[in-house]
């Protein structure tokens, strides 16, 4: 029991159904590979800026057969995405004031 993730212990419902579908997803054989699935969860992990999930993210993608230079290519696309994000989120206000 003191184990269990505070979320199942104090929602069993539906703490239980959402460690079935991250299990379902992550654990179970998919389309995706284990490796490239663990990949996108670093560089979402990332952008998130969720310091504990990117670190267990990068360690499974390793344990999955990744690459540092996978992890690292993953990191860089998710910190693209974001500059990409940033850039653009607000351009009518740039662009009217700058």
């Amino acid at each position: 029991m003191a184990d269990e993730p505070w979320y199942t212990r104090n929602s069993p419902k539906i703490g239980k159904k959402w460690r079935e579908f991250h299990d379902t997803l992550l654990l179970e054989k998919s389309a995706l590979d284990q490796k490239t699935k663990y990949l996108l969860m670093t560089a979402l992990a990332s952008a998130f800026r969720c310091s504990h999930c990117t670190q267990s993210n990068i360690k499974e993608a390793f344990e999955a057969g990744a690459t540092k230079e996978e992890v690292a290519e993953a990191l860089l696309i998710a910190a693209l995405a974001g500059s990409g994000t940033q850039l653009y989120w607000a351009k009518e206000i740039f662009e009217k004031y700058l």
